[in-house]
């Protein structure tokens, strides 16, 4: 059973239903929000034209036992400062949210699932992506 941190993308793919999503986060034992996915989606629900409807899929799909929360902390902000040097250094930078969100999975010590292939360049960084 796996432990998964889940991108705002692979929220949006089980939303709309894509069966490879849907099959892993159905098999996952724990799956957690970070507090900058959450971030991400109110955002898009916000300037969107069905907030209200997409905060209650929201809440819906958070009141799942298996699902839980994750906020940051000073720990988090010192994964984020090795995550940030190290894509430095490799020249190879990757949106601020997304290192923030690595932060969270890997203090967190749990698999990141994302489809954004960037996050491959986070070393140390487990990561599971949909099939």
């Amino acid at each position: 059973m796996s432990r998964l941190l889940i991108d705002t993308n692979i929220y949006v793919a089980f939303l709309r239903g894509d069966p490879a999503v849907v099959d892993l986060l159905g098999r996952a034992e724990k799956i957690v929000l970070c507090s900058v996915v959450i971030g991400e989606l109110l955002a898009g629900f916000r300037i969107g034209t069905r907030e209200s409807q997409n905060r209650q899929l929201l809440e819906t799909f958070s009141a799942n036992t298996r699902v839980g929360t994750g906020s940051h902390n000073s720990d988090t902000a010192e994964f984020y400062a090795g995550i940030f040097a190290q894509l430095k250094k490799k020249g190879r930078p990757i949106p601020t949210n997304d290192m923030w969100i690595a932060a969270s999975a890997m203090q967190s010590g749990l698999t990141m699932c994302t489809r954004d292939a960037h996050f491959e360049n986070i070393d140390g960084l487990l990561i599971r992506r949909p099939d």
